[in-house]
């Protein structure tokens, strides 16, 4: 399911518009970026929570040279599903 599908199905769900579906979810996962900006976490129980973690550098292969390189550390936004959510997929 894309988010095309997802407003769709959601506004279906709702009786709202796409576009109230859409601006909605837009609004959401935009509040849901600036927060890990910002390093905040952003938890929703029972689906999951996201936050930003440090990765350390490493070492990697250039897949055309085969030649070894230096992957910088960096920050990364993580998701760990919740509860319910990993109950749902079982």
């Amino acid at each position: 399911m894309n988010k095309a599908e997802l407003v769709e199905e959601v506004a279906r769900q709702t009786g709202l518009t796409k576009k109230v579906c859409r601006e909605t979810m837009d609004k959401i996962l935009s509040t849901i970026s600036d927060a890990l900006a910002k390093r905040e976490k952003v938890t929703l129980v029972g689906f999951g929570s996201f936050k930003v973690i440090s990765r350390k550098s490493r070492k990697g292969r250039n897949p055309q040279t085969g030649e070894e390189i230096q992957i910088p550390a960096r920050e990364v936004p993580k998701f760990d599903p919740g509860k319910d959510l990993k109950k749902a997929v079982m």
